[in-house]
């Protein structure tokens, strides 16, 4: 018989940090670079942790050229082939510490992995895959995959409970995924009605990693940079974003122009899309948990890292937190019931609007940049 949990769970939308006394005079002082150890690889890890979802929309070759620049980490879609992986390697050495290579739990994905890593050795990390991280069968392939890569990062889920955190970092995981359902193109929770809300699942699983050693990336259900900095504050290491990274220059997916607009195609990985696009169908046995939409051209992928790192510094500062490692011992979060004030939410931000140009007069141009 089923049972209710009756202990209230809550999301990000559902909290605002507290602010405290603080001795920073300035954003700039906060450090968002972190040195990170792991239970079981030799090697440690530095950068920002923030990590690009390995969803073909997102987390290509060029995402990871243009954000190695910010030391952030990219997380590369399975769909490369060992050939294109040799030649980026070969071209991109000073990328290659800001990247991940990405699996499933086939003996393709995983003899494709083993390839890549063989022709580019300096991937530090490899992040294996999957919608349902509860499956036997995927704990034996953390168990695999550690056995057969002993040096290496692994970054391994999607769960959303402790118990299950603490299994796949015994079995040989490094850093669990934390997350089912909170994604924007993700449809798992309306067709399965299975989830857990994404903060209360981060601070769980954060607390149950931690103290076997390990890590967790709260994966999915960022929306804004103040969602990051709650994930960072309820103890995620590291924190993975999808949706926010589409749209782009660097993001794959089609562009589209409709009334003199252009868009970009995002879609979940689970989705009907990406199905039929790497599958060539649905099987009959499942349906489609994630769905496709067109997503306003966003330009460069180097304004969204900095106004999220932006948004990371400044809550540092709200709560006197002057390293990203600090700020969950700083982090109090209230509950609230309204996070914005809503009164202009229908009209157009107007700080969007690039007033830097200049006209061929010398005077400044006002040009409306496409959102």
């Amino acid at each position: 018989m089923g049972r209710i949990d009756n202990d209230i769970k809550l999301d990000y939308k559902d909290v605002l940090i507290r602010p405290k006394r603080s001795t920073l005079k300035s954003r700039s002082l906060v450090s968002v670079e972190r040195t990170i150890h792991f239970k079981h690889a030799k090697n440690s890890w530095t950068g920002v942790p923030i990590a690009v979802a390995n969803m073909d929309t997102t987390g290509t070759f060029e995402m990871a050229k243009a954000l190695s620049e910010h030391k952030i980490l990219v997380c590369i879609h399975k769909h490369y082939s060992v050939e294109q992986w040799t030649e980026f390697g070969n071209n991109n050495k000073e990328v290659l510490p800001y990247v991940a290579v990405s699996a499933g739990t086939s003996s393709a994905d995983l003899e494709t992995v083993a390839e890549v890593l063989k022709a580019v050795p300096e991937i530090p990390m490899i992040c294996l895959d999957v919608a349902n991280g509860y499956s036997e069968y995927f704990v034996h392939v953390v168990e695999k995959v550690r056995a057969a890569h002993p040096e290496k990062i692994i970054m391994a889920g999607n769960v959303v409970t402790g118990e299950m955190v603490e299994e796949l970092i015994l079995k040989g995981a490094d850093i669990v995924k934390v997350g089912i359902g909170p994604g924007s193109v993700c449809t798992t929770r309306k067709q399965t009605g299975v989830g857990y809300p994404q903060l209360s699942a981060v601070i769980e699983c954060a607390d149950a990693a931690h103290g076997l050693g390990g890590q967790i990336v709260a994966d999915g259900g960022c929306t804004c940079p103040g969602d990051f900095a709650k994930a960072f504050g309820g103890g995620a290491d590291f924190v993975m974003t999808g949706g926010m990274f589409a749209g782009h220059e660097e993001s794959g997916g089609d562009l589209v122009e409709r009334n003199g607009r252009k868009f970009k195609r995002f879609y979940g990985m689970s989705s009907t899309t990406a199905m039929k696009k790497h599958s060539g169908k649905v099987a009959e046995y499942r349906s489609s948990e994630g769905k496709s939409v067109e997503v306003p051209f966003k330009g460069p992928v180097r304004g969204t890292a900095l106004d999220i790192l932006g948004g990371i510094r400044s809550a540092c500062t709200y709560v006197g937190a002057a390293q990203l490692k600090e700020l969950p011992k700083r982090t109090t979060f209230i509950r609230v019931t309204q996070q914005l004030n809503p009164i202009w939410n229908q009209q157009k931000d107007t700080s969007k609007i690039d007033y830097t140009g200049a006209n061929e007069n010398g005077q400044a141009a006002k040009k409306q940049r496409t959102e």
